[in-house]
């Protein structure tokens, strides 16, 4: 039986890999754990992971999901951003937390709903991670039926599409086609560390409305 403590214990950067563990362990441990917890999980081929973020993983989350905004308002699309919402679909045995995520070719689909059910509801249209994306996450991913993920890591943005079931890297991104997101976005993420986030995004968006 997995306690409480765990999510007491973990220091930030620490994980926790438990398997196997059945959909309704892993149903418990959710409950257990709370809504107001910092921990992300990811779960896939009975397999748990319970990992806490390092403050630079919060910052760069968040940094990158505002670029999005910016692009997003540029091209004068709508969107909803659902942040670390936790998806799950017990059909499929599968569950994640993205550091963000967007509807955005089906925000209508969610407007006004306070709970996404994904046996009814689509999955993000466009979801996000900060760190080196485990195994586990990935299958998470996969089975939920995400179409595009970006994995930011060690300065290097990768731009994931889903086909056939499995991703496929690419260079341009299905959602920004026109916008070399895998250049601008790191470029912009180091250009914030040198005169702040602030200044870095009003002069992403002074690029992007060229």
């Amino acid at each position: 039986m997995l306690s409480t403590s765990i999510r007491l214990q973990l220091e930030p950067g620490e994980r926790v890999t438990l398997q196997p563990v059945s959909w309704q362990r892993f149903e418990e441990v959710l409950a257990e754990l709370g809504d107001r917890r910092l921990a992300r999980i990811a779960y896939a081929d009975q397999t748990l992971e319970i990992m806490a973020p390092l403050p630079e993983h919060e910052r760069s989350k968040v940094l990158i999901a505002d670029l999005v905004k910016v692009l997003l308002r540029a091209q004068k699309r709508r969107w909803e951003p659902l942040g670390s919402t936790t998806f799950k679909r017990e059909e499929m045995l599968a569950g994640i937390e993205p550091d963000d995520c967007f509807y955005i070719q089906n925000y209508r689909s969610i407007n006004g709903k306070d709970r996404i059910d994904l046996a009814l509801d689509p999955p993000p249209d466009l979801a996000i991670k900060t760190d080196v994306t485990s195994k586990t996450k990935l299958s998470a991913y996969q089975a939920l039926g995400v179409p595009e993920l970006w994995i930011y890591a060690k300065g290097k943005l990768k731009i994931n599409v889903l086909e056939k079931g499995e991703y496929r890297e690419v260079s341009v991104s299905p959602t920004f086609p026109n916008v070399a997101v895998s250049d601008l976005i790191p470029q912009f993420m180091q250009r914030a560390k040198m005169v702040g986030v602030s200044q870095a995004l009003e002069e992403f968006e002074t690029l992007i409305r060229l």
